[in-house]
């Protein structure tokens, strides 16, 4: 057993937002031993797999485009 997984075997994991998703879906990774999770479907933390990484990645994608439509309509509504 490696040090940094006793560590948190026995105070619990260190977690940090890693990468902000949307507004409710963030990837988080442990500071000590680099366990990654995500916001599942559900609002609880689920392991970050590559089928959760390539779903985030979509959604990300998606939200984006979203915000930038959003504010082109507002910039354009604004003009007139």
């Amino acid at each position: 057993m490696t040090p940094t997984k006793f560590y948190c075997d026995l105070f619990g994991h260190n977690y940090e937002v890693t990468k902000k998703v949307t507004n409710h879906v963030n990837e988080y990774t442990c500071k000590c031993c680099k366990k990654q999770l995500t916001t599942g479907s559900n609002g609880k933390l689920t392991e970050l797999t590559p089928k959760h990484q390539e779903i985030n990645f979509d959604l990300e994608r998606i939200y984006n485009n979203k915000l930038t439509r959003l504010k082109q309509k507002t910039l354009r509504s604004s003009i007139c």
